[in-house]
């Protein structure tokens, strides 16, 4: 209880008010209020617009300051009397044509067009809003904040004087990143478009897949600052209520300044913070968040980044790639198969390695413990610190080439490696064994398709590897129990962490160390869409024509009569 309280006291201790220190000078005073920072101007931006069309422009224009992105254009339209209009917009965020001939230019129209075209509104801002702007997209506008909104997001806002509401014109068109091929997810067969940043492009590609009107897309704004629009996309029939409750619950119960990334959704919506392992799956891939929707599962795009949330998630998953369903199956099966092995050496070969040459040198033939030993003749090091040394310094290295140009980064890495391995080896502070056993524990790591997943793995080795060096065996395999007792324990949006290992879910392992053909994965995994669990149908499996050798004997004997 005293560690809590005072733990608490230490990290959650409320910050005091700041207060002018008092000087005794009144023209010190003043100097220290006017650099003090301006109030926040946002709580009026929920303010209702009013029907004077200046004030609202001029209330606009002080919350952004003397911004010199913000364009301001005040009209008068050719009617009679004629009608004053304000028209804003983000520079560099719309398409200057589509302002001028979309917005502007249907608004100062003839007035013989005018009166035409207006007889059917009582008014010139539902004649505007109904007939003269022919714009795609044209919403109503109620507060500051719906406008302040709209123009971050591209939008051309329209006010219209003796009017309490504005019109919101779609006329968005900024540069972007076009479609690339995936950096984090590549393939050699499979599709080679990935997300970009652009939240509406990205439900785009997801639709050119899911073409049924099924996929159901919802909205949602986050982040007081930031407005980050993030969306939630699910099949419907397919996701179950429970799911979509629970999704919708956390993220509008996040409140925070801003949203740049899916990373910062994912540390608020997760089950268990605390937890190493990745509970949420990322990915970049069209096809695989389609695959992962026609399974009952929820996908949650961030505008601004093409990471994709993926939920619930499980930890076979992380251990898959979509190549694994575009091979023949026994292809896939092998791959993946590797991939569990690798991770298994990436993770404990270094300090089976330690645990073996500190404590029990009695499990290795007699010619290899004596061709180590003659190895580690003259190494002034333990093996632990030997191992951990080595351990620190390729991380280090991989660090320093991610983080360099990529044409440097791979150069820096592979000659850092190889000239500080050499060089360490032949000073006498590593074994050559021990440099293998590092190297092969690398190039395991390398087969994690997940890079999250992959540096929980890294964290681990190295906990693995102090208590291998202080307690052997049984130090390796009390770490391994505590995670698999972890890792029973964790739950992904409320479901089972190793589904379908734990619990045991026979009819679901068809596609979990191994996958079954496609003609034999008739159903949905039970645990998330229990509702439609039939995919496919009956008797889809592949077969020789049958009585071949039959018609064949009939047809020659009709051709001879």
């Amino acid at each position: 209880m005293f560690w809590k309280s005072f733990l608490g006291k230490l990290f959650f201790k409320r910050k005091k008010q700041q207060r002018l220190p008092e000087t005794g000078n009144e023209t010190e005073n003043n100097i220290l209020q006017e650099n003090m920072p301006s109030p926040d101007p946002a709580p009026a931006a929920s303010a209702n617009l009013s029907t004077d069309l200046d004030a609202n422009v001029a209330r606009i224009t002080a919350a952004y300051g003397e911004s010199a992105d913000l364009v301001v254009r005040e009209m008068e339209t050719a009617t009679s009397p004629p009608i004053k209009i304000a028209v804003f917009f983000i520079d560099g965020l719309v398409i200057n044509l589509a302002v001028t001939e979309g917005v502007v230019a249907p608004l100062l129209a003839p007035p013989a067009a005018l009166s035409a075209q207006a007889k059917p509104h009582p008014t010139f801002f539902e004649a505007a809003n109904k007939t003269l702007l022919q714009i795609g997209e044209v919403s109503e506008a109620q507060t500051f904040e719906d406008i302040f909104t709209g123009l971050a997001s591209g939008k051309t806002a329209v006010l219209i004087d003796k009017n309490s509401r504005a019109l919101l014109t779609g006329t968005e068109g900024w540069k972007e990143r076009g479609i690339e091929e995936p950096a984090t997810e590549s393939v050699v067969r499979g599709p080679r478009d990935s997300f970009a940043e652009r939240l509406r492009g990205n439900t785009a590609l997801l639709r050119l897949r899911l073409k049924s009107p099924r996929l159901r897309i919802e909205e949602f704004q986050l982040g007081e600052l930031t407005k980050t629009t993030v969306a939630l996309a699910y099949i419907q029939g397919l996701a179950t209520d429970k799911l979509l409750q629970e999704v919708r619950k956390r993220l509008k119960r996040v409140k925070i300044d801003g949203i740049l990334e899916s990373g910062y959704l994912e540390e608020f919506i997760e089950d268990e913070p605390l937890s190493p392992f990745p509970q949420l799956l990322r990915s970049e891939r069209p096809d695989r968040v389609a695959a992962s929707l026609l399974e009952g599962k929820v996908a949650v795009f961030t505008d601004g980044t093409p990471f994709v949330l993926l939920v619930p998630s499980f930890l076979p998953e992380f251990l898959s790639t979509p190549e694994d369903y575009y091979e023949r199956y026994f292809i896939g099966s092998f791959i993946r198969l590797i991939r569990y092995v690798a991770i298994i050496i990436s993770l404990v070969l270094p300090s089976v390695y330690v645990a073996i040459i500190t404590f029990h040198q009695e499990m290795l033939p007699t010619e290899l413990i004596l061709s180590i030993a003659s190895q580690r003749e003259g190494i002034p090091f333990p093996t632990f610190v030997e191992a951990f040394l080595l351990e620190l310094a390729f991380e280090i290295l991989r660090e320093a080439g991610l983080r360099l140009p990529r044409v440097i980064g791979q150069a820096v890495s592979i000659v850092g490696v190889i000239i500080i391995g050499q060089a360490a080896v032949q000073a006498g502070l590593v074994s050559q064994f021990m440099l293998i056993i590092v190297a092969l524990t690398a190039v395991a790591s390398f087969a994690t398709p997940v890079f999250s997943l992959a540096i929980t793995m890294r964290l681990l080795r190295f906990v693995l590897l102090i208590l291998a060096s202080t307690l052997g065996f049984f130090g390796i395999l009390a770490g391994i129990y505590t995670i698999f007792l972890h890792l029973v324990s964790l739950r992904s949006f409320g479901f089972p962490y190793l589904k379908p290992l734990g619990p045991v879910m026979l009819s679901d392992l068809k596609d979990t160390l191994v996958r079954v053909p496609f003609w034999a994965m008739r159903t949905r995994p039970r645990l998330v869409a229990p509702r439609d669990r039939v995919r496919q149908a009956e008797g889809l499996k592949p077969k020789p024509p049958q009585h071949r050798e039959r018609d064949d004997a009939k047809n020659k004997g009709g051709d001879g009569a």
